[in-house]
């Protein structure tokens, strides 16, 4: 998947997210409702995260070095890894300290100040206006999404996707748009009841919330950063571009790994006629890694070793199946 549309959902979203952070900041400042900080925290987190994503796409770019051969691709998958901690740590494990702070205060008999502002009814208008602005942002997500994903649904999309950041801004904003919904929830029954321990319970599931989607982020990041074989349709690409050229037998094995979101490396051991010589050989090689160039452009780094197969032959490792990515 090409990085563009991956940015434009980054960029929207940085932007969103920015100015609501902004914005429930303030609020909180004019009420003190947990809550309020509690979102404000996520935001800026978000918004951090937004700036984080951008930093490893760019950074990602590169050129190949001596010391790095392959290239810096995976620079995007460390980068989307460290969301997840800012995510975990600074959104949700901040927001569950803040509830269970609020409570203590709260029981200490220090809560009926919420009740006493002028400006307490201000966080319903600003998270009125930042669950508009996270929905737009939410909907830029989904339309890069669908550029993407296929016949895919979202889910499967998400575990399976290769490149990191519109999975990753795809859970960030949803997360956001129930985290806004839990807010406008404890704050309006807060205010109706004048009972604050709905704004400590709406902060606690806030918090709750933030620490879930981290975990699942992380899971399905950690997977990425240890190695994945290409997609299913991919692996049949090559296998076939390899089988149709002249010259090869079968495939002995085959090995695919993304040491990037857009960039394969495909290693496999050919089968080649015994009596067939070296200059044929040679020849051989060459039209199959056109041929499966050809066929998936993302295969940059192509390895091809040529062997007679024998029926007792045993690999070093297991052939590699067309089969669905294990994340």
């Amino acid at each position: 998947m090409a990085t563009g549309g991956s940015n434009k959902a980054v960029i929207a979203a940085l932007l969103a997210n920015t100015g609501i952070a902004l914005t429930k900041f303030i609020a909180f400042l004019l009420t003190g409702f947990s809550s309020m900080l509690a979102e404000s925290i996520h935001s800026l987190a978000d918004s951090s995260n937004q700036a984080l994503l951008l930093i490893g796409g760019k950074r990602s770019e590169r050129e190949a070095t001596e010391e790095h051969p392959f290239g810096y691709g995976r620079e995007r998958y460390i980068y989307a890894f460290i969301v997840s901690i800012v995510l975990f740590s600074v959104g949700g494990v901040f927001a569950l300290y803040e509830a269970y702070h609020k409570f203590h205060e709260i029981h200490a008999g220090h809560g009926d100040d919420l009740f006493d502002s002028r400006w307490r009814y201000v966080p319903l208008f600003v998270l009125g206006i930042a669950i508009v602005l996270e929905g737009l942002s939410f909907r830029t997500a989904i339309i890069e999404g669908n550029k993407v994903r296929g016949k895919q649904g979202w889910w499967s999309y998400i575990r399976r996707a290769k490149s990191p950041e519109l999975p990753v801004i795809l859970l960030e904003d949803f997360a956001a748009l129930v985290g806004l919904a839990v807010a406008f929830a404890a704050v309006s029954l807060a205010l109706m009841t004048s009972n604050a321990y709905f704004d400590v319970g709406g902060t606690a599931i806030i918090g709750a919330l933030l620490v879930v989607v981290a975990i699942i982020l992380s899971i399905e990041v950690k997977s990425l950063l240890i190695g994945e074989s290409a997609t299913r349709e991919s692996i049949a690409k090559i296998r076939s571009a390899i089988e149709s050229t002249t010259g090869v037998t079968q495939i002995i094995h085959l090995k695919t790994l993304h040491i990037g979101p857009e960039e394969l490396l495909v290693a496999a051991k050919i089968g080649v006629e015994a009596t067939t010589s070296a200059a044929e050989v040679a020849a051989v090689i060459d039209a199959a890694e056109r041929n499966l160039r050809a066929a998936d452009p993302m295969a940059q780094q192509v390895f091809l070793e040529p062997d007679v197969f024998r029926a007792d032959y045993v690999p070093d490792e297991r052939p590699e199946a067309p089969a669905a990515p294990s994340h």
